[in-house]
């Protein structure tokens, strides 16, 4: 594999594990807007740390809102 096409797998590759990140975190309530708000500028401003300190440390700070059961 050429070099060129490292540096595009690993570009896509972080552009893909970004993406993911924001879905999570606009998914997620992390208590306060600030720190939805914190982990967003996180992972958009700070490439390819931020998502690495996300998936590491924010990813289970965030709670799943509970979805209801449909009625019946």
């Amino acid at each position: 594999m050429s070099t060129g096409m490292f540096v595009v797998l690993t570009g896509v590759f972080f552009f893909l594990l970004t993406c993911a990140a924001i879905l999570d975190i606009a998914r997620k309530d992390f208590g306060s807007i600030q720190m939805k708000a914190l982990w967003g500028l996180l992972v958009a401003m700070v490439p390819f740390i931020g998502v690495m300190v996300y998936f590491l440390v924010g990813f289970r700070k965030g709670k799943r809102p509970a979805v209801d059961a449909p009625a019946d």
